[in-house]
């Protein structure tokens, strides 16, 4: 079983990966790492910000490291909120906050039917200060002029992936995982690992 640290607090994120990446990996987060520093967001893209976090944990463990950076990008809103997604309503965000926020900024700009969209993802892969690979995945859709649905997280209730019906909220984990941005690129991740643990060049 090949462990990876995930660097994150965000549990729904935690819990997530763990089920995409699913038997051979361990995946612990930063509740393991209690001394961990809170990695500031300063790159200008996904990947960026992917990469400060994963370098920054990898350095104070031997373990591998994978950080997300993910987000959602609107295009009637050009392409915000983007890598500011977590704290699109501010400081003191909430997902419910950052949905209403959301609804609240397209009512300006569009009709419902151009609220076109889609989440992006870029894992980071690391260890010991050094980044060994990235990885992304995107998922299109559409904003749905209304939450709905009691699953998912984040911007889940209101994002309706292209030929589908249903919000994300709705579809649940086991679908959901199965399309996402996030079981894109670490599906990607999957395949590097395993042709790393091959060769002999994980340990």
């Amino acid at each position: 079983m090949v462990p990876l640290l995930l660097a994150t607090r965000n549990a729904h994120k935690t819990a997530e990966f763990s089920q995409i990446m699913g038997g051979g990996f361990s995946v612990a987060d930063l509740a393991s790492v209690p001394h961990a520093p809170i990695v500031e967001e300063t790159g200008k893209s996904f990947e960026e910000n992917a990469i400060l976090k994963a370098v920054a944990i990898s350095r104070l463990t031997d373990q591998l490291v994978v950080a997300d950076d993910s987000g959602l990008e609107v295009d009637a809103l050009g392409n915000a909120p983007g890598i500011y997604s977590a704290r699109f309503a501010g400081l003191d965000s909430s997902d419910e906050k950052n949905v209403a926020k959301l609804l609240d900024e397209l009512q300006k700009v569009d009709q419902p039917e151009a609220w076109t969209a889609r989440f992006r993802c870029v894992l980071a892969l690391a260890r010991r200060g050094s980044v060994l690979q990235t990885f992304s995945g995107s998922l299109d859709g559409q904003i749905n002029a209304q939450p709905t649905g009691g699953g998912g997280f984040g911007y889940d209730p209101v994002f309706m992936p292209h030929g589908m019906s249903q919000t994300l909220a709705e579809i649940g984990e086991e679908a959901k995982n199965a399309i996402s941005h996030r079981a894109a690129a670490a599906s990607q991740l999957k395949t590097f690992l395993a042709t790393r643990e091959e060769l002999g060049t994980l340990r």
